[in-house]
């Protein structure tokens, strides 16, 4: 997509390097050792623009790495400047889209010289309440809360979290656009949707729009947006690796571990979930649910930065299993990449996800979504989760044979390849839940509601209504915890009118699919994993 027009100057860095080295864009944006001479040369040139000395002492480039970030906010351009500093003190080796092993060894002694900072000029940041950890760059830019004709209002909820419902879902977004443009649109009050947060891809800059006791609008699914705090994320899926850039993910991860922290959330996938993870409210939404933030989202090095890595429990024969193929060398085929040619071929490109066959062979087809595609098959586009597993997803084990293991799936064995020597998926242990004996199937829903009896004089009945999907007997799914029975009744301007509506149905959270759903805990038996 084309970039917006107002992109400030400081962004604008490939024209600043072209004119600096005399080399072509296209040369800088292709040739590796072209873009490393262009960054080299930007360095030097905010060094000198500081006044600085073109020193052999890196603490000396502080202030020039600082401005390196783009960022227009004084908070933003020290926060990037203390990670890079703070990545070469305590080295670091990855290996980058492009295949490429990176290998930095730590300098444990790096200074930096904080002076420099200051000739900067920057902005200072609004903070007004902010919450948000005082170690990352955040500033306060409401999102539209007003009166609209013909009694509607835009474009949240007013709440009173954590008294009023606790907060259990924090849910990952990217924006599907660029980061001022989508600004804009959670100040219209108008727009359809609103979220919490939003964080900048060039330097992890973060605004919150929406404190976080209020409901945005923002998941698709009104029980889990009262539940959950939304944080949009700068970029397009379908670039995914462009766009995530580590000052994202460190900056992401702090907010995220705060509040985590703050609201009692469990870092864990279950309840850090991506938009591709929550499920339709009911059979005909199902279709229409979110993709973001994709399958190149590096969940792996996100929960490493979120202090709770990915571990494996349990031995080879465990009874499930956590999806983490190795990010850096799993490169699924995708298509659908290319807007201008939806067709085509995807480049290989670094994934945390696995695809999902009917037969443990290469060739099988893909397993179907009943509820994505009621009549077809799933798709290999890059914005179809319909026969894909990610990464820190737990499954309970239906069969293994050879390199390949099967997972239970949306009411069905799904195969993935997952051989001894390179898996794409590590030993778990926890529980899991099958239906009762006796029970043929058991229904899955998107919500937990309170049954009809629960609801008060004045507050409409919101049917519990199954999903299109099948749990027969025998079948098992890895169980994410309780779910609360709750219903946020919010439909007018004024917090006065809002209410709460509890119910005495206990129901489950389960990994059933690519998304969680829930289930009856009246319904199911739940057990160790094994």
């Amino acid at each position: 997509p084309p970039a917006p027009a107002d992109i400030p100057a400081s962004l604008r860095t490939m024209e600043k390097a072209a004119e600096l080295t005399g080399e072509t864009r296209e040369r800088l944006r292709g040739d590796a050792a072209a873009n490393i001479r262009g960054g080299a040369a930007l360095l030097a040139d905010y060094q000198k623009s500081l006044g600085a000395p073109l020193s052999d002492d890196p603490a000396e480039w502080y202030g020039a790495v600082a401005k390196y970030a783009g960022a227009q906010e004084a908070s933003a351009a020290k926060f990037f400047a203390d990670e890079v500093y703070a990545t070469i003190r305590q080295g670091v080796e990855r290996t980058t889209d492009d295949g490429h092993r990176v290998n930095l060894p730590a300098v444990p002694d790096l200074g930096k010289i904080e002076r420099w900072l200051e000739k900067l000029d920057l902005r200072p940041t609004r903070t007004d309440g902010v919450e948000c950890p005082a170690s990352i760059s955040c500033e306060w830019i409401p999102a539209a809360y007003q009166q609209l004709p013909n009694d509607d209002y835009g474009h949240y909820d007013l709440a009173n979290r954590p008294v009023s419902q606790k907060i259990d879902y924090i849910i990952i977004h990217d924006m599907e656009g660029y980061f001022l443009p989508s600004i804009r649109l959670n100040q219209d009050p108008n727009y359809g949707a609103s979220w919490q947060y939003s964080i900048r891809s060039s330097d992890g800059h973060i605004a919150q729009h929406i404190k976080a006791k209020d409901v945005g609008w923002q998941a698709g699914n009104w029980y889990v947006n009262a539940k959950s705090i939304g944080l949009e994320h700068e970029g397009f899926l379908a670039e995914g690796g462009t766009w995530y850039t580590e000052a994202m993910y460190r900056s992401s991860a702090r907010l995220v571990r705060y509040l985590a922290q703050r609201f009692d959330v469990p870092l864990d996938r279950a309840h850090i979930l991506g938009h591709d993870n929550v499920p339709g409210t009911l059979p005909s939404t199902v279709q229409g649910m979110h993709e973001d933030p994709g399958p190149f989202w590096d969940w792996d090095h996100y929960f490493r930065l979120l202090g709770a890595p990915l571990h494996q429990f349990g031995g080879p024969r465990s009874g499930a299993i956590m999806i983490k193929p190795d990010f850096a060398t799993n490169k699924p085929y995708f298509y659908g990449c290319d807007r201008a040619n939806p067709s085509a071929d995807c480049p290989p490109l670094p994934a945390g996800t696995v695809w999902l066959r009917t037969e443990p062979r290469p060739d099988a087809p893909l397993v179907k979504d009943i509820g994505k595609h009621p009549t077809g098959e799933s798709l290999y586009s890059v914005y179809d989760h319909s026969a894909r597993a990610g990464t820190g997803q737990r499954f309970a084990v239906a069969d293994r044979q050879g390199d390949w293991t099967a997972i239970w799936y949306l009411g069905q064995k799904a195969w993935f390849h997952n051989p001894a020597d390179a898996p794409t998926a590590v030993p778990s242990k926890g529980l899991v839940v099958t239906p009762k004996p006796g029970k043929a199937t058991v229904p899955v829903y998107g919500r937990a509601y309170p049954e009809q009896e629960a609801y008060p004089e004045g507050v409409p009945y919101q049917a519990v209504t199954p999903l299109q999907y099948t749990f027969s007997a025998g079948e098992k799914y890895t169980l994410g915890g309780p779910a609360a029975t709750e219903y946020y009744r919010a439909v007018t301007y004024d917090l006065a009118d809002h209410q709460v509506v509890r119910g005495k149905t206990k129901y489950l959270q389960i990994q059933f699919g690519h998304r969680v759903m829930f289930v009856k805990a009246d319904d199911v038996l739940v057990m160790p994993s094994g």
